[in-house]
């Protein structure tokens, strides 16, 4: 199960690589992923629903100090629920490769997203550990936050993801909290444990059983929402800005289904809790009865069938909750026969939308006879939607009417209870009934007025799957007893109400459950050919609780909240923002010292002997940060600011932390270009400083927090109780990190999971920084050299410097190789030789630097950290030198594209043990010998400290390009650009 996920995972990573090479073919790749994963799952089957053969399962450690496992079990609830997940998702990566054209942008990111959720719900529903399902289930929603915005310029889209992320996030956060009582109450995170041992904790009283109660209904808060059902339903309709086959998808056999998969997973242990009933039924049916009604009255065949999803979701909670051995065998069928009939008219509307132009069923006419082959699948699955016979819908339409009929007759809640919810579930499949004939006539009906509508021809390659889908849903309703084999033993875990027991069968004779469908068929005739009038009628029915517009006033309210705190905190003075954040820490420790008792060190001194450079490096530090302090040009004050950190470095140095002041030496370097660069933008001096009071509280705050933090670091020393932990550092680096570098090896051994964390923070802080400057698209690669005209880049008025600008053409041309591949692009007034030549001469030494860094750090001083600085460095003296097309040329990879990689190298390097038995970001040692290199010892956590070196230069690409490149661009924009002086060309060098 382990290889599956991260097959998934693995290659949605390099899916962009894919589509780079294919285009649009890369979706045929993808879906093989979860095409070879459905072969697998078929393969498991004799595993699954043996009685004597174990069940797949996997249980790995993950942070065992927490109890936290990485445990995975398949049975048979996992094992139906994966042949959705896998084999529609396979399908649907397929049809992409027809439904996109070849030039739409953004298809890498759209494929490598779509088959991450392939693999999220793969994940979600095989988790055996509550908190492990919790991530899972909110991988999900953000992937389907991206999938639902894929179209990121319209704003109906970006409104539309948002709501889905909001609303789902609500019940996923109260989920979370649902699932932490469950577990506590339980006293384990095993979901396979918590389901064995429900009855007893059922049948708990007073406060444990309170507990346990409100943990079940905050979880099925969590369903709820994730599968759209009322008052949250409203974000399901709005999600069909996404494209069709995201719709097919997500809002048919995989998302919407993850919160009946919960509720189905849990029903046999906790559907008897206080609360479960009443949530269930309330909500199931009236989302139900609220769906159907709402899809009457759409015009859009795609929003058709969303309102007929959130009806069909009503029903499938109502049925899989009620808790019935009938009811699982009904619900679980009907949750097959969904995923194949919603899928596949999906995936019709997406050919009729791609074919025709439009959905709007008042300009369609005439389809079926343009596309006859596309109008027989859609038929198949309108049919089976509607549950006509020999289709799967029929099916198990039929076995959910003889399931509340002996719930009504036989069942706990009675019979006034159980016939009531009966007759709101044959209304509701009335209604579903007449919006099915209503997306057939819709979809290919010949209208009384206008012309057919023009239709392309649709190839077998695109058909394919829904034709597919359609085949499946036929086979499904002629061999229902195949389907009962997979449900029965899941089933069976239930109480029985009906005493001849339930089979799925095409033919049952005559009896009440037919009947009540040949009301459904006579009814829901009826409402079609009424379709005019009632129209009309619903015209003229105001809602009676607008859930939506709810919403909207919610956020709105929200919004207005934020602005009245914001206004009043974020008021746009530095000052003012510091002096809460310094004021509060410098409060919260005086507060500790005065109400606790203290340990102080028993030796203090403000000089180590040992060492008296200090005193050098310290007054160093404090001349900066005064002249910092008083000085009124921004450029003087980076440059003293610059100067307390270099002094830093000198004091790690001189307390034998070659690491760190080698990492502070860079890092403060690589600050100061950014500082200078972004200041580019700014005024040079800075505004009056205020005088008088402020000016004093400012001195005494600055004072008064450095020495708190003083005061702290004393304490904190005088506190020690045991020995440093850092004592064995040296043993448990060379022991079990094989390494001599105490530094390296914990960062990227012993503490492997916080440098993770780390470099996942500083590619969100690229992408922050990216998204704040970019004006174009992120991924968007600068332009090349050889598109620019030789001296055209950032042209100075020639009037004003033509003196200048005459002598530095002079050098501005060489018949030889250039000293820069872009250099000649700058215009000859913006050109140092000096720089050049120092550039030439130190990049390609700087690279070979940053690699022996990376290579020696784990004995030596270096690591990927400080490697991928200098790296970035090289680069900036590049970039400083040749401008912004010198950058373009440099960087053939984008930062986005490095970023990816290096968290992609590092989560490698944790997962791949799993696979050997070892556990996460375990590190191996291999020794071998090689030719002239002779015997090479190879510790594996070298390649998590390659993954940090990528992260880091594509920081400083990053960064390079917002401040430097975009800048650049804005600047030369405001200046305008010159033609070069026809008759005073530039000198050649060397003639």
């Amino acid at each position: 199960m382990l290889i599956v996920l991260c097959a998934h995972f693995l290659v949605a990573v390099f899916a962009p690589i894919l589509f780079a090479k294919w285009g649009r073919s890369a979706f045929y790749f993808l879906a093989a992923v979860p095409g070879i994963s459905f072969i697998w799952l078929i393969t498991q089957y004799k595993n699954v629903y043996s009685e004597t053969l174990p069940s797949p399962a996997l249980d790995v450690d993950w942070v065992p100090a927490l109890g936290l496992h990485l445990s995975f079990r398949m049975d048979q609830l996992s094992w139906l629920l994966c042949l959705l997940v896998l084999g529609v998702g396979a399908l649907v990566l397929a049809y992409c490769a027809r439904y996109f054209k070849s030039g739409d942008a953004g298809l890498h990111g759209f494929g490598a997203q779509l088959l991450a959720f392939a693999g999220a719900m793969f994940g979600l529903v095989t988790a055996d550990n509550l908190i492990l399902l919790y991530v899972f289930w909110e991988l999900t929603t953000v992937l389907s936050y991206l999938l639902i915005g894929y179209a990121r310029t319209r704003i109906a889209a970006r409104r539309a993801a948002l709501q889905a992320l909001i609303v789902t996030t609500f019940g996923g956060l109260a989920m979370l909290v649902g699932l932490i009582m469950l577990g506590e109450s339980a006293g384990t995170y095993s979901l396979s444990s918590i389901l064995a041992n429900a009855p007893g904790l059922v049948a708990a009283t007073g406060g444990a059983r309170t507990v346990l109660d409100v943990g079940i209904a905050l979880i099925l808060v969590g369903a709820l929402t994730k599968s759209a059902l009322i008052p949250f339903h409203f974000w399901l309709p709005g999600a069909m800005a996404a494209p069709t086959p995201v719709s097919a998808y997500l809002h048919a056999a995989a998302m919407v289904k993850a919160g009946i998969y919960l509720i189905a997973r849990l029903a046999p242990g906790f559907s008897q809790t206080s609360y479960w009933q009443l949530m269930i039924v309330v909500l199931g049916l009236g989302t139900m009865l609220l769906g159907g009604w709402r899809a009457l009255r759409q015009h859009d065949l795609k929003l058709i069938l969303a309102y007929g999803t959130v009806s069909q979701l009503g029903f499938l909670a109502l049925v899989v909750g009620l808790g019935s051995r009938e009811a699982a065998m009904a619900g679980l069928a009907l949750v097959l026969a969904h995923g194949l009939f919603k899928a596949c008219l999906f995936l019709v509307v997406g050919i009729i939308d791609h074919q025709s132009g439009t959905r709007d069923i008042r300009v369609l006419s005439g389809v079926f006879k343009s596309a006859p082959k596309l109008g027989v699948v859609a038929f198949i699955g309108a049919a089976s939607m509607a549950g006509l016979p020999p289709l799967a819908g029929f099916i198990a339409k039929e076995g959910i009417f003889q399931a509340f009929l002996a719930s009504a007759a036989y069942g706990p809640v009675g019979p006034v209870i159980g016939w009531t919810v009966m007759v709101g579930m044959v209304a509701g499949s009335v209604l579903t009934f007449a919006y099915s004939a209503r997306f057939l006539w819709g979809g290919f009906g010949q209208k009384s007025k206008g012309m057919a509508t023009a239709f392309k021809p649709v190839g077998w390659l695109f058909l394919g799957a829904p034709a597919l889908l359609a085949v499946l849903t036929l086979l499904y309703g002629l061999l229902p007893e195949i389907v009962e084999r997979w449900i029965k033993p899941y089933s069976m875990q239930f109480p029985a109400y009906d005493p001849n027991g339930l089979h799925l069968l095409l033919w049952h004779g005559f009896t009440p459950a037919l009947g009540l469908s040949a009301i459904v068929v006579v009814s829901g005739l009826a409402l079609f050919f009424l379709r005019t009038k009632l129209e009309i009628l619903q015209g003229k029915i105001p809602p009676v609780i607008d859930f939506e517009r709810g919403y909207r006033q919610a956020i709105v309210v929200l919004d207005m909240v934020a602005i009245w705190v914001t206004g009043r905190t974020q008021r746009g003075s530095l000052f003012f923002y510091l002096s809460v954040i310094l004021g509060t820490a410098i409060t919260a420790v005086i507060a500790v010292l005065l109400l606790s008792e203290q340990t102080w060190p028993e030796d203090i001194y403000l000089v180590d002997m040992k060492s008296p450079f200090q005193v050098i490096a310290g007054v160093v530090i404090v001349i900066g940060a005064i002249a910092a302090a008083r000085a009124n040009k921004r450029f003087t004050a980076v440059l003293m600011i610059s100067v307390t950190g270099y002094g830093l470095a000198l004091l790690f140095a001189l307390q034998g932390a070659p690491d760190l002041a080698l990492t502070q030496m860079l890092v403060e370097t690589i600050i100061l270009v950014a500082f200078v660069l972004g200041m580019r933008s700014l005024p040079p001096s800075m505004l009056e400083r205020g005088a008088g009071g402020h000016r004093i509280l400012r001195m005494v705050l600055g004072v008064a927090f450095g020495t708190t933090m003083v005061v702290v670091a004393m304490v904190a020393m005088g506190a020690r109780i045991h020995d440093p932990v850092s004592l064995s550092l040296p043993k448990l680096a060379y022991e079990g990190g094989g390494g001599l570098n105490v530094v390296n090896v914990t960062l990227v051994d012993i503490r492997a999971w916080d440098t993770f964390g780390e470099i996942s923070v500083l590619a969100i802080a690229a992408t922050g920084v990216a998204s704040l400057i970019f004006v174009r698209g992120r991924g968007q690669r600068l332009p090349r050299a050889e598109t620019v005209e030789t001296g055209s880049v950032g042209k100075l008025p020639t009037e004003t410097f033509q003196a200048t600008i005459h002598l530095a053409k002079r050098f501005a041309a060489s018949r030889s190789n250039p000293w820069l591949v872009a250099g000649r692009t700058l215009a000859p007034e913006r050109r140092s030789i000096i720089i050049e030549v120092v550039t030439r001469l130190l990049f390609h030494s700087m690279i070979v630097i940053s690699i022996y860094l990376l290579l020696a750090g784990h004995n030596n001083t270096g690591g990927g950290f400080a490697g991928g600085l200098v790296a970035g460095l090289a680069l900036t003296i590049r970039y400083l030198a040749g401008g912004r097309f010198e950058l373009a040329e440099a960087t053939r990879i984008t930062a986005g594209t490095l970023l990816g990689l290096g968290l992609a190298m590092a989560a490698l390097t944790a997962i791949t043990p799993l696979f050997f038995g070892g556990y996460i970001f375990q590190s191996a040692i291999l020794s071998f010998d090689l030719p002239i290199f002779g015997h090479v010892k190879f510790v594996t956590s070298t390649v998590f400290d390659i993954g940090v070196y990528l992260v880091v230069v594509g920081l400083v690409i990053d960064v390079l390009r917002s401040l430097g490149s975009e800048i650049d661009q804005h600047e030369e924009d405001g200046i305008g650009s010159m033609e070069l002086i026809e008759d005073d060309e530039p000198l050649e060098v060397g003639q």
